[in-house]
């Protein structure tokens, strides 16, 4: 039983397979389940809330060490102590390989939950958190790379560990968020989601996301480099999983400096373009997210039941 001061709950539940989103031959047990804590307790931030609550089921094979499972919940439990969080109950099963679902609570304090569904023209899109780690680090992995050098290290941590700033969340409502996501599929993606429900266009400024501190260009054109010349952009605009967050905020807003300004909110009429083909010049119809004001023509982001 759950105290609920506000009188409201948020809830949002996610699903961690093995094979799909880790695998245990590339992260500790530790690190497997704060990354799994930490898909729920972003998006519970991503509406403004500060998170209370995991409900946790796992199943596995019969075979696995118990000494697995027992740093598997430390890795949560560790995950919800930074966000403030606790498990407060769960389920077990047998299974072929380990699967985690989880479901997050949390707490709105009184404040109106802040959606995809508010952004309007004039306002700016900023981003809190880091961009294409994670992917690059998958990247890593997959090319067997599994210790690239301390240089390159913690882009493998950010794919193994990512560590989403939870407060920015209930700071972003406090300012005025108009809306916010949590990057997990993709920043194109994600803000696709945003740009689709508040019926307008998002345009993006590459120099300033290659820039600011989100994207960390350095080390991601290092990594690149290692990978036989990998275009790093895809990772920042697509890559996904670093559960930064992403909100539109106000024109005039006085952001704190984690809040780093890539873009603003436009109108979905008028450019002529929509979601349109690859390489148009316009500014995009509503739904459409355009860098620069061209549709990027690069990986999609994360897809579900094709990837």
């Amino acid at each position: 039983m759950l105290r609920a001061p506000d009188g409201r709950v948020v809830a949002t539940t996610d699903m961690l397979l093995e094979g799909r989103h880790f695998r245990r031959a590339w992260s500790r047990a530790r690190d497997i389940g704060a990354k799994a804590a930490a898909r729920n307790l972003a998006d519970v931030a991503a509406m403004g809330a500060r998170p209370t609550a995991l409900l946790v089921s796992f199943a596995g094979p019969g075979d696995l060490a118990v000494d697995w499972v027992l740093e598997l919940v430390d890795g949560i439990a560790e995950e919800c102590a930074v966000a403030g969080a606790g498990v407060a109950g769960g389920d077990t099963s047998g299974a072929d390989t380990v699967l985690l679902a989880i479901t997050a609570l949390g707490d709105l304090a009184g404040a109106e939950p802040v959606t995809r569904h508010g952004a309007r023209p004039g306002d700016v899109v900023a981003i809190a958190g880091s961009l294409g780690g994670a992917a690059a680090g998958l990247a890593l992995l997959s090319a067997g790379h599994a210790d690239p050098g301390a240089d390159l290290r913690g882009l493998v941590r950010a794919h193994q560990r990512p560590t989403p700033p939870y407060d920015a969340g209930p700071e972003a409502a406090a300012l005025g968020a108009t809306a916010m996501i949590d990057v997990s599929d993709g920043l194109v993606a994600d803000l696709g989601h945003v740009a689709e429900a508040s019926g307008v266009g998002i345009r993006l400024s590459w120099d300033r996301l290659a820039a600011g501190p989100a994207a960390r260009a350095g080390r991601l054109e290092k990594a690149a480099g290692v990978l036989g010349g990998a275009d790093w952009r895809a990772w920042v605009l697509a890559g996904g999983d670093d559960h930064a967050l992403a909100a539109t905020f106000p024109a005039r807003t006085l952001l704190p400096d984690r809040w780093h300004v890539v873009g603003e909110v436009v109108g979905s009429a008028g450019s002529g373009g929509g979601a349109g083909a690859a390489g148009d010049s316009g500014g995009g119809g509503a739904g459409a997210v355009t860098i620069d004001g061209r549709v990027w023509d690069g990986p999609g982001g994360w897809r579900h039941f094709t990837d």
